[in-house]
Protein backbone atom coordinates (compact mmCIF):
# COMPACT_ATOMS: atom_id res chain seq x y z
CA UNK A 1 0.00 0.00 0.00
CA UNK A 2 1.73 3.03 -1.24
CA UNK A 3 1.94 6.01 1.37
CA UNK A 4 2.09 9.39 -0.07
CA UNK A 5 2.92 12.88 1.59
CA UNK A 6 0.34 15.64 -0.05
CA UNK A 7 2.22 19.17 0.17
CA UNK A 8 -0.59 21.16 0.81
CA UNK A 9 0.89 24.09 2.43
CA UNK A 10 -0.19 26.71 -0.09
CA UNK A 11 -3.98 25.67 0.40
CA UNK A 12 -5.31 28.24 2.41
CA UNK A 13 -8.67 29.02 0.54
CA UNK A 14 -7.48 31.79 -1.50
CA UNK A 15 -5.69 30.40 -4.43
CA UNK A 16 -8.48 29.75 -6.76
CA UNK A 17 -7.77 27.85 -9.48
CA UNK A 18 -4.97 25.83 -7.83
CA UNK A 19 -7.24 24.57 -4.70
CA UNK A 20 -10.01 23.69 -6.93
CA UNK A 21 -7.46 21.30 -8.45
CA UNK A 22 -6.40 19.88 -5.39
CA UNK A 23 -9.62 19.37 -4.27
CA UNK A 24 -10.93 17.69 -6.99
CA UNK A 25 -8.22 15.27 -7.67
CA UNK A 26 -7.97 14.08 -4.71
CA UNK A 27 -12.03 13.21 -4.09
CA UNK A 28 -11.29 11.60 -6.76
CA UNK A 29 -7.89 9.85 -5.99
CA UNK A 30 -9.80 8.81 -2.88
CA UNK A 31 -11.90 6.79 -4.79
CA UNK A 32 -10.02 5.15 -7.50
CA UNK A 33 -7.44 4.30 -5.31
CA UNK A 34 -8.75 2.96 -2.12
CA UNK A 35 -5.73 0.99 -0.89
CA UNK A 36 -3.17 4.05 -1.57
CA UNK A 37 -2.82 5.93 2.22
CA UNK A 38 -2.64 9.67 1.36
CA UNK A 39 -1.49 11.99 4.08
CA UNK A 40 -2.02 15.68 3.80
CA UNK A 41 0.64 18.16 5.26
CA UNK A 42 -2.45 21.31 5.51
CA UNK A 43 -1.21 25.17 5.68
CA UNK A 44 -2.74 26.21 9.38
CA UNK A 45 -5.20 27.73 7.21
CA UNK A 46 -6.05 25.19 5.24
CA UNK A 47 -6.04 22.84 8.20
CA UNK A 48 -9.36 25.20 9.75
CA UNK A 49 -11.08 24.75 6.67
CA UNK A 50 -13.82 21.69 5.35
CA UNK A 51 -11.23 18.68 4.42
CA UNK A 52 -14.03 16.61 3.69
CA UNK A 53 -12.54 16.11 0.00
CA UNK A 54 -9.28 14.81 1.76
CA UNK A 55 -9.21 10.88 1.50
CA UNK A 56 -6.81 10.50 4.37
CA UNK A 57 -5.47 12.03 7.45
CA UNK A 58 -4.40 15.58 7.63
CA UNK A 59 -1.55 17.34 9.76
CA UNK A 60 -1.52 20.71 10.44
CA UNK A 61 2.11 21.72 9.55
CA UNK A 62 2.05 25.36 11.73
CA UNK A 63 2.99 27.15 8.61
CA UNK A 64 0.74 29.85 7.42
CA UNK A 65 -0.16 29.35 3.56
CA UNK A 66 -0.57 33.23 3.29
CA UNK A 67 2.75 34.38 4.65
CA UNK A 68 4.90 34.17 1.57
CA UNK A 69 8.38 33.75 3.63
CA UNK A 70 7.11 31.01 5.67
CA UNK A 71 5.30 29.24 3.31
CA UNK A 72 8.18 29.01 1.12
CA UNK A 73 10.82 28.16 3.41
CA UNK A 74 8.16 25.01 4.17
CA UNK A 75 7.97 24.14 0.70
CA UNK A 76 11.86 23.99 0.17
CA UNK A 77 12.61 22.49 3.75
CA UNK A 78 9.55 21.36 5.48
CA UNK A 79 7.82 19.38 3.12
CA UNK A 80 10.60 16.89 2.83
CA UNK A 81 11.66 16.61 6.81
CA UNK A 82 7.84 15.71 7.37
CA UNK A 83 8.15 12.45 4.73
CA UNK A 84 11.19 11.97 6.32
CA UNK A 85 9.76 11.52 9.26
CA UNK A 86 6.96 9.78 8.31
CA UNK A 87 8.94 7.42 5.78
CA UNK A 88 6.62 7.82 3.10
CA UNK A 89 6.78 6.54 -0.43
CA UNK A 90 5.94 9.26 -2.34
CA UNK A 91 5.39 12.67 -1.94
CA UNK A 92 2.94 14.93 -4.44
CA UNK A 93 3.23 19.11 -4.57
CA UNK A 94 -0.01 20.45 -6.59
CA UNK A 95 0.57 23.88 -6.14
CA UNK A 96 3.63 24.42 -8.30
CA UNK A 97 6.27 24.82 -6.07
CA UNK A 98 7.75 21.59 -3.84
CA UNK A 99 10.67 20.85 -1.89
CA UNK A 100 14.20 20.97 -3.14
CA UNK A 101 15.86 17.93 -1.97
CA UNK A 102 13.70 14.59 -1.15
CA UNK A 103 15.08 11.34 -0.46
CA UNK A 104 11.75 9.73 -2.12
CA UNK A 105 10.25 9.92 -5.46
CA UNK A 106 8.23 13.51 -5.51
CA UNK A 107 5.65 14.26 -8.30
CA UNK A 108 5.06 18.33 -8.76
CA UNK A 109 2.14 19.49 -10.47
CA UNK A 110 3.37 22.78 -12.34
CA UNK A 111 0.42 24.58 -13.55
CA UNK A 112 2.17 27.67 -15.67
CA UNK A 113 5.53 28.99 -16.22
CA UNK A 114 3.97 32.50 -16.31
CA UNK A 115 7.09 34.21 -14.00
CA UNK A 116 9.60 33.02 -16.84
CA UNK A 117 6.52 33.62 -20.07
CA UNK A 118 5.31 37.04 -18.87
CA UNK A 119 6.95 38.61 -15.92
CA UNK A 120 5.71 41.68 -16.76
CA UNK A 121 2.05 40.44 -15.83
CA UNK A 122 3.23 39.61 -12.05
CA UNK A 123 1.53 41.78 -9.39
CA UNK A 124 4.39 41.75 -7.62
CA UNK A 125 7.70 41.97 -9.35
CA UNK A 126 10.13 41.64 -6.22
CA UNK A 127 8.93 38.03 -6.45
CA UNK A 128 9.70 36.76 -9.80
CA UNK A 129 13.36 36.02 -9.55
CA UNK A 130 12.88 34.43 -6.50
CA UNK A 131 9.68 32.42 -7.42
CA UNK A 132 11.99 31.52 -10.72
CA UNK A 133 14.85 30.29 -8.40
CA UNK A 134 12.28 27.75 -6.33
CA UNK A 135 11.13 26.66 -9.88
CA UNK A 136 14.37 25.92 -11.19
CA UNK A 137 15.24 23.62 -7.81
CA UNK A 138 11.63 22.06 -7.60
CA UNK A 139 12.16 21.10 -11.06
CA UNK A 140 15.39 19.64 -10.71
CA UNK A 141 14.34 17.80 -7.94
CA UNK A 142 11.57 16.40 -9.15
CA UNK A 143 11.13 12.96 -10.49
CA UNK A 144 8.29 13.74 -12.84
CA UNK A 145 6.21 16.91 -13.27
CA UNK A 146 2.87 17.02 -14.25
CA UNK A 147 1.20 20.15 -16.10
CA UNK A 148 -2.32 20.99 -17.40
CA UNK A 149 -1.82 21.46 -20.91
CA UNK A 150 0.95 21.20 -23.92
CA UNK A 151 1.60 24.75 -23.71
CA UNK A 152 2.86 24.95 -20.51
CA UNK A 153 4.50 21.25 -20.95
CA UNK A 154 6.57 23.29 -24.10
CA UNK A 155 7.43 26.12 -21.63
CA UNK A 156 8.66 23.71 -19.04
CA UNK A 157 11.20 22.23 -21.52
CA UNK A 158 12.56 25.49 -22.66
CA UNK A 159 12.56 27.51 -19.12
CA UNK A 160 13.72 24.42 -17.12
CA UNK A 161 15.48 22.35 -19.57
CA UNK A 162 13.46 19.55 -17.89
CA UNK A 163 14.50 15.81 -19.79
CA UNK A 164 10.80 15.60 -21.80
CA UNK A 165 10.06 11.98 -20.26
CA UNK A 166 9.72 13.45 -16.64
CA UNK A 167 6.88 15.89 -18.14
CA UNK A 168 3.23 14.84 -18.46
CA UNK A 169 0.61 16.46 -19.50
CA UNK A 170 -2.53 16.02 -17.35
CA UNK A 171 -5.18 18.63 -18.11
CA UNK A 172 -7.95 19.71 -15.79
CA UNK A 173 -11.79 19.60 -15.76
CA UNK A 174 -14.37 21.80 -15.26
CA UNK A 175 -17.35 22.22 -12.44
CA UNK A 176 -20.71 21.82 -12.50
CA UNK A 177 -22.43 24.72 -10.47
CA UNK A 178 -25.71 24.03 -8.90
CA UNK A 179 -28.76 25.93 -9.19
CA UNK A 180 -28.27 26.83 -13.25
CA UNK A 181 -31.33 27.21 -14.79
CA UNK A 182 -31.01 27.85 -18.93
CA UNK A 183 -34.13 28.40 -19.55
CA UNK A 184 -33.77 32.01 -17.62
CA UNK A 185 -30.91 33.20 -20.48
CA UNK A 186 -31.52 36.72 -21.77
CA UNK A 187 -34.15 37.02 -19.44
CA UNK A 188 -32.43 40.10 -18.03
CA UNK A 189 -31.21 41.32 -21.18
CA UNK A 190 -28.30 40.73 -23.52
CA UNK A 191 -25.37 40.13 -21.01
CA UNK A 192 -21.71 39.26 -20.46
CA UNK A 193 -20.42 37.98 -17.19
CA UNK A 194 -16.61 37.62 -16.58
CA UNK A 195 -15.25 36.06 -13.52
CA UNK A 196 -11.32 36.36 -12.24
CA UNK A 197 -9.12 38.37 -9.75
CA UNK A 198 -7.47 41.94 -11.43
CA UNK A 199 -3.96 40.55 -11.93
CA UNK A 200 -2.87 41.98 -14.60
CA UNK A 201 -2.75 39.16 -17.27
CA UNK A 202 -6.19 38.72 -17.15
CA UNK A 203 -7.00 41.93 -18.83
CA UNK A 204 -10.35 42.86 -18.05
CA UNK A 205 -10.02 46.47 -19.15
CA UNK A 206 -10.46 45.24 -22.51
CA UNK A 207 -14.18 44.24 -21.60
CA UNK A 208 -15.27 47.96 -21.04
CA UNK A 209 -13.13 49.22 -23.57
CA UNK A 210 -15.06 47.20 -26.20
CA UNK A 211 -17.86 47.84 -25.11
CA UNK A 212 -17.41 51.82 -25.66
CA UNK A 213 -16.72 50.89 -29.39
CA UNK A 214 -20.23 49.60 -29.59
CA UNK A 215 -22.89 52.10 -30.55
CA UNK A 216 -25.15 52.69 -26.97
CA UNK A 217 -27.75 50.56 -28.57
CA UNK A 218 -26.34 47.45 -29.35
CA UNK A 219 -24.03 47.27 -25.87
CA UNK A 220 -25.25 44.33 -23.77
CA UNK A 221 -24.73 44.51 -20.06
CA UNK A 222 -21.62 43.14 -18.81
CA UNK A 223 -20.92 41.75 -14.55
CA UNK A 224 -17.14 41.58 -13.94
CA UNK A 225 -16.78 39.28 -10.98
CA UNK A 226 -13.70 38.52 -8.57
CA UNK A 227 -12.43 41.90 -7.74
CA UNK A 228 -11.11 42.35 -3.86
CA UNK A 229 -10.98 45.86 -2.22
CA UNK A 230 -11.18 48.82 -4.87
CA UNK A 231 -11.39 47.62 -7.74
CA UNK A 232 -8.43 48.53 -10.29
CA UNK A 233 -10.94 48.87 -13.42
CA UNK A 234 -13.44 51.35 -11.54
CA UNK A 235 -11.71 54.89 -13.27
CA UNK A 236 -11.47 53.20 -16.75
CA UNK A 237 -15.00 52.25 -16.37
CA UNK A 238 -15.62 55.84 -15.41
CA UNK A 239 -13.90 57.57 -17.93
CA UNK A 240 -15.28 55.46 -20.71
CA UNK A 241 -18.57 56.28 -19.77
CA UNK A 242 -19.87 52.88 -19.53
CA UNK A 243 -20.75 52.59 -16.00
CA UNK A 244 -24.66 52.10 -17.56
CA UNK A 245 -23.24 49.00 -19.10
CA UNK A 246 -20.62 47.50 -16.76
CA UNK A 247 -20.91 46.18 -13.38
CA UNK A 248 -17.65 45.88 -11.24
CA UNK A 249 -18.63 42.77 -7.93
CA UNK A 250 -16.23 41.49 -5.62
CA UNK A 251 -16.20 38.25 -4.35
CA UNK A 252 -19.96 36.71 -5.45
CA UNK A 253 -21.64 33.55 -3.61
CA UNK A 254 -22.61 30.68 -5.24
CA UNK A 255 -25.87 31.90 -5.64
CA UNK A 256 -25.29 34.67 -7.59
CA UNK A 257 -22.94 32.97 -9.83
CA UNK A 258 -25.71 30.17 -10.14
CA UNK A 259 -27.91 33.39 -11.22
CA UNK A 260 -25.21 34.63 -13.63
CA UNK A 261 -24.79 31.60 -15.21
CA UNK A 262 -28.98 31.06 -15.42
CA UNK A 263 -29.11 34.52 -17.44
CA UNK A 264 -26.41 35.21 -19.44
CA UNK A 265 -25.74 35.43 -23.39
CA UNK A 266 -21.54 34.58 -22.80
CA UNK A 267 -18.93 34.27 -20.98
CA UNK A 268 -15.90 36.15 -21.76
CA UNK A 269 -12.17 35.38 -21.38
CA UNK A 270 -9.66 37.69 -23.01
CA UNK A 271 -6.57 36.64 -20.49
CA UNK A 272 -3.14 37.31 -22.18
CA UNK A 273 -1.80 34.07 -21.05
CA UNK A 274 -3.37 31.25 -18.67
CA UNK A 275 -1.92 27.79 -17.57
CA UNK A 276 -5.74 26.27 -18.27
CA UNK A 277 -9.10 27.83 -17.84
CA UNK A 278 -11.01 25.92 -15.75
CA UNK A 279 -13.65 28.88 -16.14
CA UNK A 280 -14.17 27.68 -19.72
CA UNK A 281 -14.90 23.85 -19.06
CA UNK A 282 -17.63 25.60 -16.15
CA UNK A 283 -19.35 27.79 -18.03
CA UNK A 284 -19.48 25.31 -21.18
CA UNK A 285 -20.88 22.77 -18.33
CA UNK A 286 -23.72 25.02 -17.40
CA UNK A 287 -24.98 25.60 -21.11
CA UNK A 288 -23.14 29.06 -21.34
CA UNK A 289 -21.20 30.10 -24.86
CA UNK A 290 -17.53 31.62 -24.22
CA UNK A 291 -15.41 34.02 -25.86
CA UNK A 292 -11.89 33.51 -25.88
CA UNK A 293 -9.02 35.17 -26.02
CA UNK A 294 -6.90 33.63 -28.98
CA UNK A 295 -4.14 32.09 -26.95
CA UNK A 296 -2.76 28.45 -27.22
CA UNK A 297 -4.48 27.07 -23.87
CA UNK A 298 -7.51 28.58 -24.93
CA UNK A 299 -7.66 26.56 -28.21
CA UNK A 300 -6.62 23.28 -26.44
CA UNK A 301 -9.51 23.99 -23.76
CA UNK A 302 -12.27 25.76 -26.00
CA UNK A 303 -11.85 23.63 -29.02
CA UNK A 304 -14.63 24.08 -31.53
CA UNK A 305 -16.75 25.53 -29.29
CA UNK A 306 -15.69 28.74 -28.66
CA UNK A 307 -15.55 31.79 -30.52
CA UNK A 308 -12.03 33.45 -30.32
CA UNK A 309 -10.43 37.04 -30.78
CA UNK A 310 -6.91 37.96 -31.36
CA UNK A 311 -5.26 39.65 -27.90
CA UNK A 312 -5.62 43.35 -27.15
CA UNK A 313 -7.34 43.41 -30.42
CA UNK A 314 -10.21 45.60 -28.90
CA UNK A 315 -12.37 45.99 -31.87
CA UNK A 316 -12.00 42.26 -32.80
CA UNK A 317 -13.24 41.70 -29.11
CA UNK A 318 -16.81 44.02 -29.82
CA UNK A 319 -17.27 42.03 -32.99
CA UNK A 320 -16.98 38.98 -31.48
CA UNK A 321 -19.73 40.13 -28.87
CA UNK A 322 -22.14 42.03 -30.71
CA UNK A 323 -22.53 39.01 -33.49
CA UNK A 324 -23.08 36.52 -30.38
CA UNK A 325 -25.31 38.77 -28.41
CA UNK A 326 -26.99 39.26 -31.56
CA UNK A 327 -27.33 35.95 -33.33
CA UNK A 328 -29.79 33.35 -30.69
CA UNK A 329 -29.23 30.21 -33.24
CA UNK A 330 -25.18 30.97 -33.25
CA UNK A 331 -25.66 30.67 -29.36
CA UNK A 332 -27.67 28.05 -29.47
CA UNK A 333 -25.08 25.91 -31.37
CA UNK A 334 -22.50 27.03 -28.92
CA UNK A 335 -23.90 26.00 -26.18
CA UNK A 336 -24.39 22.65 -28.09
CA UNK A 337 -20.85 21.81 -28.95
CA UNK A 338 -19.83 24.11 -25.37
CA UNK A 339 -21.55 20.67 -23.53
CA UNK A 340 -19.75 17.86 -26.07
CA UNK A 341 -16.48 20.07 -25.73
CA UNK A 342 -16.74 20.11 -21.65
CA UNK A 343 -17.29 16.25 -21.51
CA UNK A 344 -13.91 15.66 -23.23
CA UNK A 345 -12.01 16.82 -20.05
CA UNK A 346 -13.22 15.03 -16.76
CA UNK A 347 -11.86 14.50 -13.15
CA UNK A 348 -11.94 10.89 -13.21
CA UNK A 349 -9.47 11.48 -16.44
CA UNK A 350 -7.14 14.02 -14.22
CA UNK A 351 -6.83 11.19 -11.55
CA UNK A 352 -6.91 8.15 -13.19
CA UNK A 353 -3.88 9.92 -15.32
CA UNK A 354 -1.95 11.69 -11.89
CA UNK A 355 -2.26 7.85 -10.56
CA UNK A 356 -0.51 6.47 -13.62
CA UNK A 357 2.44 9.32 -12.95
CA UNK A 358 2.46 8.33 -9.59
CA UNK A 359 3.29 4.97 -10.52
CA UNK A 360 5.46 5.35 -12.58
CA UNK A 361 7.71 7.30 -10.20
CA UNK A 362 7.03 4.71 -7.67
CA UNK A 363 8.86 2.18 -10.01
CA UNK A 364 11.73 4.26 -11.24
Amino acid sequence: MPRVLVDLLSYSGTKGGMEVYARELYRRLGELAPTWEFIGYFSTEGYALDRSWFPGEAIDSGISGENRFAWAYGELFSVARQARKLGVDLIHSPATLGPRRTDMPTVVTMHDMLYWSHPEFMSTPLYTEPVKWMERQVAKNASHIITDSPGSESEIHKYLSVDPARVHVVPLAGGHPEGVDRSLAGSEGPLIIAMGNRRPHKNWGSLPQAISLLPPERRPRVVITGGRGDDPLAPLVEELGVGQWVELRGWVSDEEVAHLYSTATALAIPSLAEGFSLPTLEAMGAGVPVLLSDIDVHRYVGGDAARFFPTQDIPALAKVIDEVVSDADLQAKMTTDGYAQERRFTWERTARETLAVFELALAS
